[in-house]
């Protein structure tokens, strides 16, 4: 979404509006359960980042928050 004078909107990506590109991209892609490790897409991000970084793994997350939350509970112990 741009402003009127045609910036670009990056405050949130809540207020973004796919193109119609976009929209047939995502009706026409392979898609599997990511819980299940199923989801082609998201195996082959995982996979990539981590021969990007030089790790064994990469775990795709959906917002810094959880990645923050993620690394915070694997590296500190409970009470």
């Amino acid at each position: 979404m741009a402003f009127s004078d045609g910036q670009a909107d990056f405050r949130s990506d809540t207020v973004t509006r796919p193109t119609a590109a976009m929209r047939a991209a995502m009706a026409s892609a392979d898609v599997g359960d990511d819980v299940y490790g199923e989801d082609p897409t998201v195996n082959a991000l995982e996979e990539r980042v981590a021969g990007l970084l030089g790790v064994e793994a990469a775990l795709y997350v959906t917002s810094g928050m959880m990645g923050n939350q993620i690394a915070i509970n694997l590296l500190t112990r409970p009470g």
